[in-house]
């Protein structure tokens, strides 16, 4: 039985079928039976996210065994275009290869990703930030995370505030970008200064980057949290995804 992908308009050209008579009702039946989410006795995946936010359940990688893993990420693949694991090893990505074809370890993000819809959702372009170089896997967890939910990514790395000519440098093609992600650790001062310089929404990323009384990232979190910059919001330490996340919801408004 050919698996029904989970979208508006695979819904709606299965229920023309049916009213048609190209399709009996007991194969629709069948083919919408993991509808809200399937059971594989150790996860239950959630195949309705997609129909309710527009981008799949994404596998976090950490606590699940490669097997695991490869088995959500080929369920999660007979249903989506798309699919995301974040926080994924080496070995979890094999285990994945051997099941699924079009698989790209992403290595610096330490992501696993399937990308079969290449179709631009976003209205503009993302600016991801990073203010060293030592910041940029949660950079790019962020821009790969927003890369597979359909947005164009321009990249800005290594400007923090030591060099400040540096960011100024990009500041009109930051300026251009419709959300910009900053993700900086030490004191986290950068998201601030970036929001002081654009009128879009900020999404600011605290990383565990720095000596001892950076307290792993809690230092930027704080700063960050505390910005005089209005347009400036925070995610959590070291969470690139869920600024990726988020930044591709308000692209789409």
């Amino acid at each position: 039985m050919r698996v029904l992908p989970l979208n508006a308009a695979s819904i709606r050209k299965l229920l023309e079928a049916v009213r048609s008579g190209d399709t009996s009702p007991d194969d629709a039946v069948e083919r919408l039976r993991h509808l809200p989410f399937e059971d594989l006795g150790f996860a239950k995946l959630d195949h309705h996210r997609l129909l309710r936010v527009g981008m799949p359940e994404v596998v976090f990688g950490p606590g699940k065994t490669p097997v695991q893993v490869a088995a959500i990420f080929k369920r999660l693949a007979q249903q989506a275009q798309n699919v995301l694991a974040t926080r994924a090893t080496r070995q979890q990505f094999l285990a994945v290869r051997q099941r699924l074809g079009g698989v790209k370890y992403e290595a610096c993000a330490r992501a696993i990703t399937l990308r079969r819809d290449r179709e631009l959702y976003g209205k503009g372009a993302i600016a991801v930030v990073s203010a060293g170089t030592a910041d940029m896997p949660v950079a790019e967890e962020a821009a790969i995370t927003a890369e597979v939910m359909g947005n164009n990514v321009e990249r800005v790395y290594d400007v923090g505030v030591a060099g400040i000519h540096r960011l100024l440098a990009h500041r009109r093609a930051i300026a251009t970008c419709r959300v910009v992600i900053v993700c900086a650790g030490m004191e986290g001062a950068l998201p601030s200064v970036v929001g002081g310089l654009i009128g879009v929404p900020v999404i600011a990323v605290p990383t565990s980057v720095g000596y001892g009384a950076a307290f792993e990232g809690l230092t930027a979190l704080l700063g960050m949290m505390n910005s005089c910059a209005s347009n400036v919001s925070v995610v959590n330490i070291d969470n690139g995804f869920g600024a990726g996340y988020v930044a591709s919801l308000i692209n789409r408004l």
